[in-house]
């Protein structure tokens, strides 16, 4: 067990670290909190010294690219309808359904590790056991998750710390609760604010063990350790680093832009002001009259000519085009406006199109495989205790099948196309009974229409029935299944 005082080294040692400073950064910029929004005016006053413009516009407005490039490729990974873990033993698949495929809590904790892996760099999950006994997973937020080598701890044993804010209490002040995890137990913390941490009081049990339970009928508690640290990461790439890092300047680029031609098209102050016959001493009361008050004084002999400046909006524009054309591109994500009109569209521009963010989507897919192998290594030892079985991880795989949209009248041409394909093969085929035989003429054409010919050999003409005339439609009017038509 790691002391108090090591337990705020590390956390304040890990808050001020590159790494979740980057992490927090992925994260703003995914909930669409971007730099923009710190975003001043300054100008040199008369007496040279610099101010800040707080009567100019200045539009905040926050551009989410990256909660979209985030979530395509999270959903485009996610998207296969019959389940990711597989296994060719029905028995293994019924079990691993369970745990997976069938558990609509377990993708979803999958689909948020995953957000929090690309947008923040990494992510984790933690595995518990459910009220069913069962072992499940749940998503840690990594910006709370702390990695303690053996060592840099007293006890010289690896630890996970875990913190997460509980909650605001009546006076304001926040409660953070904290979780110090070893291979055989979990201790409890409290620390109000940014003061001393403290032994949270609240539970009973402090520490304890990392399962507790009881029996059917018996008021007894009992306890179980899982016997190692039950959290896993899921890294993004190698080093760590958000998805954000690519295009992070590109989206500052863009809402700068967009935001600056928002300022110049409400801002009234667009204009100069050539002011004839002032007789003041005041400039800065000058423009207050003219922004508050809409009139300014001046002599008979005086005037006030407004020259008007051109908002160079073509320019923006242009520059605002270039901007997402690129963040898209080097974010290696799918721009959907060049898929606007999909009946147009074909299959082959489709798949153009998908072209970088399925290579973005093959990358993570790997680290992903690797990860969901630990998840597996719990889940195969949890149902051979179960089941008394012996079951490998060689006995499992992982099979992604991202689903791409498509063309459905391109779809049908190219079923059209292999449909003729077909019956000329067939009509080839029937051409050769005199050289290759009934019987194997008859594979041959099964073989074509993707059909087993043990099954429909039964259905053939029998031989008092061969000397009938051996057509294409005979062959198709035996081999096609009953209720079906075959053109």
């Amino acid at each position: 067990m790691l002391t108090i005082q090591e337990i705020k080294s590390f956390i304040d040692s890990d808050t001020a670290s590159a790494k979740k400073r980057n992490a927090r950064t992925g994260l703003r910029y995914y909930e669409a909190d971007h730099d923009i929004k710190n975003y001043r005016i300054f100008y040199v006053d008369a007496d040279g010294v610099l101010q800040e413009d707080k009567h100019k516009s200045n539009i905040k407005i926050s551009h989410p690219f990256f909660t979209e490039n985030v979530d395509q490729v999270v959903q485009y990974l996610l998207s296969g309808k019959d389940g990711f873990v597989k296994s060719d033993d029905p028995e293994l698949q019924t079990h691993l359904d369970a745990y997976f495929n069938d558990d609509e809590d377990f993708v979803s904790e999958l689909y948020e590790t995953l957000t929090g892996c690309v947008s923040k760099g990494f992510e984790y999950m933690y595995a518990y056991k459910n009220a069913e006994g069962r072992t499940a997973f749940q998503c840690a937020d990594s910006i709370g998750v702390i990695e303690v080598e053996a060592r840099f701890a007293s006890d010289h044993e690896n630890h996970m710390l875990y913190w997460y804010i509980d909650r605001i209490d009546a006076n304001g002040k926040t409660i953070k609760r904290i979780q110090d995890w070893d291979r055989n137990k979990v201790t409890f913390y409290k620390q109000t604010d940014e003061g001393e941490i403290q032994k949270d009081e609240d539970e009973e049990i402090n520490p304890r063990p990392h399962v507790i339970y009881t029996k059917d009928g018996d008021e007894a508690k009992y306890y179980d350790v899982l016997g190692f640290l039950p959290f896993f990461r899921i890294d993004n790439c190698k080093k760590q680093i958000s998805g954000l890092k690519p295009i992070k300047d590109l989206i500052d680029d863009y809402d700068l832009m967009s935001c600056g031609l928002s300022n110049n098209i409400q801002d009234a102050n667009e204009v100069l002001y050539v002011v004839n016959g002032f007789q003041g001493d005041n400039l800065d009361e000058l423009m207050m009259n003219i922004k508050a008050k809409k009139h300014i004084g001046v002599p008979e002999d005086g005037g006030v000519d407004i020259k008007t400046i051109d908002i160079p909006a073509e320019a923006r524009k242009t520059k605002l085009e270039l901007d997402e054309k690129n963040i898209y591109r080097f974010g290696m994500a799918l721009n959907t406006s060049g898929l606007k009109d999909t009946n147009a569209t074909t299959n082959l521009a489709i798949k153009s199109a998908y072209s970088l963010l399925d290579l973005k989507a093959n990358k993570l897919e790997i680290r992903l495989k690797q990860f969901m192998r630990k998840l597996l290594k719990v889940v195969l030892k949890e149902i051979n205790e179960l089941n008394d079985t012996d079951y490998q991880m060689k006995d499992v795989y992982f099979d992604f099948e991202p689903e791409v949209i498509t063309n459905a009248q391109d779809n049908a041409q190219i079923e059209l196309i292999d449909a003729q394909r077909k019956q000329t093969e067939v009509n080839t085929l029937l051409g050769l009974e005199s050289v290759l035989g009934r019987e194997l003429m008859t594979q041959n054409i099964c073989e074509v229409l993707e059909l087993d010919y043990d099954d429909i050999k039964d259905k053939l003409p029998k031989p008092e029935e061969e000397s009938d005339p051996f057509t294409a439609q005979t062959a198709l009017d035996a081999l096609q299944p009953e209720g079906d038509l075959i053109e």
